[in-house]
């Protein structure tokens, strides 16, 4: 779905489930990456685009493409320098106590497994702040707003205070419903096949974005179950 289109930018809603993975030959493996992303959003498009960002094979939300090579570089500066504001939103298992600070702890890969990454004094700065937004039956609906873009740093993070996200079978949180007593929280909680982690928001005020996308099916039909009302959310520009 799009969500915002300039002649410069376009944002779409990345479904979970597509790769954003690249390899290779650096250009081609980006136009791969572009294509799948269109193909999974339903969009046909003949122009060439530019891929600013990536977001984790289950993560969903907002996307930027670049639609002239100006816009790619541009982006690309605001992303390196921190002049992107990022929000993302997640359920987790627990509840974080304090109910909203930050996480300020290095990442880097693990060793053991070379697709992994987790905490380590000798990996890179990482930092994560967090809000509880609702506490529901064993599991907390958060905001979270990364400092940092470390390769997975925000489920890494979740997963070292002990709250790994619902469904993230690399970092703890895939199995956890089998520990759950009411049946229709088990039995929508077995059927998430990815982490909820969603990019709820991009903001760049340096070149007057700011997009949000709405929440998927999977993570409302949570929201849903465990009785509570989903916060709805606003796809806007500035």
């Amino acid at each position: 779905m799009i969500l915002f289109e300039t002649p410069e930018v376009l944002a779409l809603d990345k479904p979970p489930g597509v790769s954003m993975a690249t390899s290779g030959r650096a250009d081609r493996s980006a136009r791969e990456a572009v294509a799948r992303l269109l193909a999974a959003c339903g969009e046909k498009r003949e122009e060439e685009l530019w891929l600013v960002h990536r977001l984790d094979l289950g993560t969903s939300g907002v996307v930027l493409l670049a639609k002239t090579a100006e816009a790619h570089r541009k982006l690309s500066r605001a992303f390196q320098s921190g002049g992107v504001q990022k929000t993302y939103r997640a359920l987790v298992w627990g509840h974080p106590r304090p109910a909203a600070g930050s996480i300020d702890v290095p990442v880097g890969r693990d060793s053991r497994d070379g697709r992994k990454m987790r905490v380590r004094a000798d990996g890179k700065r990482a930092a994560t702040g967090y809000e509880t937004l609702a506490r529901l039956t064993g599991i907390a609906d958060l905001r979270l707003t990364p400092e940092t873009g470390r390769t997975h740093q925000i489920r890494v993070h979740l997963s070292s205070r002990g709250h790994p996200i619902v469904g993230d079978d690399f970092y703890g949180g895939a199995s956890r419903w089998h520990g759950v007593r009411i049946t229709a929280h088990r039995r929508v909680l077995a059927s998430i096949a990815h982490p909820l982690l969603h990019s709820e928001r991009i903001r760049i005020p340096d070149v007057k974005i700011d997009v949000a996308a709405p929440l998927p099916h999977d993570y409302r039909k949570v929201l849903s179950v465990l009785s509570l009302r989903p916060l709805a959310t606003e796809t806007r520009s500035l």
